[in-house]
């Protein structure tokens, strides 16, 4: 017997440890070389593990596992050839059962297995792989599958004998304990972190949007024509900041111990939300890009990390973050820094308010601004001038365009 060790192989400088989300393949069944047996999830992404060798596969780990990298996952028996198992003869005595309609010719490893990103839509959603027919290669389940996908009805309670003392019964006192995914647990851990080993405090200031809006409504057709995407507020945003962390470096330098790291480049982090969590890949350069450069940076890492396919080299990184909470709806908040960054934006809702301009009440398009910063780093006068900076930038966009 010639038996392979599958081993979690190492991922990336930073990752140390991954979980065991799902297996791809059955236990005893024959895998062929480069077939993905399993899917792991990192801290960051989440990625398939191919068999090494042809042969039947031996579990070690199950799903759910916490394994450090060089952790034995499973055994390939390459003593075994063609297929794993074969089918038990029928007693003689007992009638063949109906044929069950054959398979395929193209079915594989991937028919009926979802796709990463799909797979954990289907988890959250509680639908059961099985009943989803994949329209992808192979009759792989894509992640457009498993949105169109719903969970099977439940099956109708027995009907309990009425309470007399209890007018309505349709209240649960129902539990369940999961398992906190790992991006999940690597989030929580850097917040506690952030919170914990920082001197971390929060500056706010409210921006008027009214010359912002207009601009967009001027010129949305005419960049939308010659860009193909459309100006929204985070490039503008992140463009009046990148063009204030040049002149104030202080709000874009890291701490390394005693000593703080100054950076003469903007990269700034985009805080977008998935289905497992909260991910902060950095736009690089932000201070050298257009407007439509900006916009197609964004639009596509929000489109990886929202599909799952984010690599480990785009989350790397940045200098600074941003963060809009204001498209769930919040009026104000206190963002929490991301470690080693000393500084990240929060961006809100916009709320049409009355306002004194030049002794008169009028109403205008209004956002409050919060700077979370490391007051290691950054003085308390420093980061009010920060806001204010951007602030004057954001009300007077035509100062920004021509970087004045």
């Amino acid at each position: 017997m010639s038996i392979i060790e599958m081993k979690v192989p190492t991922i990336g400088e930073s990752i140390t440890e991954v979980t065991l989300s799902q297996w791809l393949k059955e236990e005893g069944e024959f895998v062929n070389i480069d077939e993905p047996i399993c899917e792991f999830e990192s801290d960051k992404a989440t990625l398939e593990f191919p068999a090494e060798a042809s042969g039947k596969l031996i579990y070690v780990a199950a799903e759910g596992d916490d394994l450090e990298i060089g952790a034995l996952v499973a055994r390939i028996d390459t003593s075994v050839k063609g297929e794993a198992k074969a089918a038990a003869p029928a007693p003689a005595a007992v009638p063949a059962a109906p044929k069950e309609e054959a398979k395929p010719a193209t079915a594989n490893y991937a028919t009926g297995h979802p796709s990463p990103s799909a797979a954990k839509i289907m988890r959250e959603k509680g639908v059961d792989p099985a009943t989803v027919s994949g329209s992808g290669k192979d009759g792989r389940i894509t992640k457009a599958d498993a949105e169109k996908a719903r969970p099977a009805a439940k099956p109708a309670a027995a009907t309990a004998p009425e309470m007399p003392s209890i007018a309505h019964a349709a209240f649960s006192r129902n539990t369940r304990r999961e398992k906190m995914s790992r991006m999940r647990r690597t989030i929580a851990a850097r917040l506690v972190s952030a919170k914990n080993g920082t001197a971390m405090l929060t500056t706010f200031n409210e921006v008027d949007l009214s010359a912002i809006m207009a601009l967009r409504k001027k010129y949305q057709e005419r960049f939308v024509e010659k860009h193909g995407i459309k100006l929204g507020f985070m490039s503008l945003f992140s463009k009046a900041c990148a063009t204030v962390l040049m002149e104030m470096p202080n709000v874009n330098a890291s701490l390394d111990g005693n000593q703080v790291i100054y950076h003469d480049f903007v990269d700034i982090s985009i805080a977008i939300s998935t289905p497992t969590g909260l991910v902060v890949p950095p736009i690089k350069n932000v201070e050298s890009l257009q407007f439509h450069e900006i916009e197609q940076s964004i639009a596509a890492l929000a489109a990886k990390a929202r599909g799952g396919s984010l690599t480990l080299d785009e989350m790397k990184g940045g200098t600074f973050t941003i963060t809009n909470g204001g498209i769930f709806g919040s009026m104000l908040s206190t963002p929490i820094l991301n470690e080693p960054q000393s500084a990240i934006l929060g961006m809100h809702n916009i709320i049409q308010r009355p306002v004194a301009i030049d002794g008169e009440v009028v109403i205008r398009p209004m956002m409050y601004l919060a700077l979370s910063y490391d007051h290691r780093v950054i003085d308390g006068s420093t980061s009010v001038t920060f806001l204010v900076k951007v602030k004057k930038l954001l009300e007077d966009p035509v100062t920004l365009l021509m970087d004045l």
